[in-house]
């Protein structure tokens, strides 16, 4: 009796491994692609679309006028995939520094995403076409709700890197350590410098999303 439960519990637990860990891939693999697709299509959009220019306008700026729906789907479909990248590190990490935090915060920048796929930015510095230049004097509800969500989605980006340079440090992958360490200032130093020109900002955002690549990607071929 024995020997019968013993052979009919391993192939079960192999069955189960070859199962959760290739799953883990792919989920990790949804949040590496987020980043290049909202940028790609943010990049499409602001040189094609008629008053748009990177050196005035946010990209977030694109879910305004008609074709604002490509932008709102662009937001939704990557804050989708960075949640699924969420669940991924959470059967990733599964153990060590950060494992259950990590998830987490990258769960909110996603879900941050999903806001502001519904309420768009306040127009303004000429776009859409036929608006004035002069920044909008206060800002409408909408466009106050993508301000705050987009803040503490980044936030909690950056928050997210400084746990997973703990969880690199702990496997002595030392270089990894001092990127996730570094990418925050320079996230945040972007954003500080909004104030002098818009493509400080999108170079910010840029570099958070484009390190959340990374880093998924690095997890997913351990």
């Amino acid at each position: 009796m024995t020997q019968t439960i013993s052979t009919s519990a391993v192939p079960n637990a192999a069955a189960s491994a070859a199962v959760i860990r290739p799953a883990g891939r792919v989920l990790l693999a949804c949040a590496s692609v987020s980043g290049p697709l909202f940028l790609g299509v943010g990049l499409i959009q602001g040189l094609t679309r008629e008053g748009f220019d990177f050196t005035r306008n946010a990209i977030s700026q694109l879910s305004l006028g008609d074709l604002g729906w490509i932008q709102m789907t662009s937001f939704f479909v990557a804050g989708a995939l960075m949640i699924a990248g969420a669940v991924g590190l959470r059967r990733t990490l599964v153990d060590g520094p950060g494992h259950r935090a990590a998830p987490w915060l990258v769960g909110v920048f996603g879900a941050s995403f999903l806001v502001n796929g519904v309420f768009a930015a306040d127009p303004g510095a000429g776009f859409p076409a036929g608006t004035p230049d002069a920044a909008t004097p206060t800002l409408s509800v909408h466009g106050a709700v993508h301000m705050f969500a987009g803040m503490a989605g980044y936030l909690a980006l950056c928050a997210g890197f400084l746990v997973l340079a703990r969880h690199f440090a702990d496997r002595r992958q030392r270089g990894w350590a001092i990127a996730c360490r570094i990418v925050p200032v320079g996230v945040l130093a972007g954003f500080a410098g909004s104030a002098a020109s818009v493509l400080s900002f999108t170079a910010g955002a840029a570099l958070g999303l484009a390190a959340l690549t990374a880093v998924t990607v690095r997890l997913a071929r351990r």
